[in-house]
């Protein structure tokens, strides 16, 4: 069924914010014309009929926090309905709320609840980033620094500001950024702190759910293992990681014959069987604590994520081992 267009709008001024600083103008115009056809919105820059501060610009020039953009009338194709600015359901919407850990004018940080995806895509419909966006309709800029594995919970950092987003992915390639998570392995641990350095790549036709493999090939990746607790048939351990390859811990571990407690892709079947009888749900695995420093920023950050109640009962329930 053919759409119909709706009318052309009128001449709009846009004031460019904190948030769209830093973006280039095709870009920013293509957020601005959604339904225009990308072909029609370089004629609109090559004509001169957009114009940023009364004067023409070219496409790749970059927003200054001021800059005041004129978009010439044009016809857009009306879109069907969506609920991407509907309220988000009451219950996420809460869980959302209450999971912010910090906040200030760059970095939003949200103890990310488990089974919430980061973003939507490959049958999600919504993400934690899109329903952080319909929580904050007016917010100009919100997206995400860095990423975890859907059923992962705990410390997870969200750009407020493009220049944030741009400093925290600089300290992470300089290995400026402190990740410690904590997890429940099958098997008892032997021996004290162990570091672990093995290339990973990703295996598999880009069709299809890639597993991710220790390969002399691969990337770089290097997690520190230690212990905390022991018990008949598990160990708890802290694990910091130098690198942030997918799947990295969870692919070290089981390279290592210690498997992630509930991980159905690298795991141990039996081994996840008698947990799920103990109430573990999901894979056992939470980005406990973060600590970095922004360049360019004097605030040091220190951010901490409690263990939620589900891996706390799992805890509970599970017999110790004295060593």
């Amino acid at each position: 069924m053919k759409t119909a267009d709706s009318p052309p709008s009128k001449v709009t001024l846009v004031r460019v914010g904190s948030g769209q600083a830093g973006q280039r103008l095709d870009n920013f115009l293509l957020g601005q014309l959604k339904g225009v056809p990308k072909s029609h919105v370089y004629r609109l820059l090559r004509k001169g009929e957009v114009r940023v501060n009364k004067g023409r610009a070219k496409p790749e020039y970059r927003l200054q926090e001021g800059d005041q953009v004129r978009i010439p009338p044009v016809r857009q194709a009306a879109s069907p309905p969506d609920d991407s600015q509907m309220p988000l359901p009451g219950e996420l919407a809460e869980t959302l709320r209450r999971a912010v850990l910090l906040e200030d004018e760059d970095l939003l940080v949200l103890n990310k609840p488990a089974g919430l995806a980061v973003h939507g895509g490959s049958g999600v419909k919504l993400g934690l980033i899109e329903a952080m966006r319909r929580l904050r309709p007016r917010a100009d800029f919100l997206e995400l620094a860095h990423r975890l594995d859907r059923e992962t919970s705990g410390c997870l950092v969200l750009a407020k500001r493009r220049e944030a987003l741009l400093a925290f992915h600089e300290a992470l390639k300089s290995g400026g950024v402190d990740k410690h998570y904590v997890t429940l392995l099958a098997g008892v641990w032997q021996g004290g702190p162990r570091r672990i350095s093995e290339t990973l790549a990703r295996k598999g036709p880009r069709t299809q759910v890639r597993k991710v493999e220790v390969d002399e090939d691969g990337k770089h990746a290097e997690s520190f293992f230690f212990p905390r607790r022991h018990f008949v048939d598990a160990t708890l351990m802290g694990v910091e990681i130098g690198t942030g390859r997918t799947h990295q811990i969870r692919v070290h571990a089981a390279h290592e014959g210690f498997p992630v407690a509930g991980d159905s892709q690298y795991g141990d079947f039996e081994f996840n069987r008698r947990m799920k009888r103990l109430g573990l749900k999901r894979q056992f695995l939470h980005a406990e604590t973060l600590r970095f420093h922004l360049p360019g920023h004097e605030r040091p950050y220190q951010i901490q994520a409690p263990l939620p109640a589900d891996l706390e009962a799992v805890l509970e329930r599970l017999e110790p081992l004295d060593v």
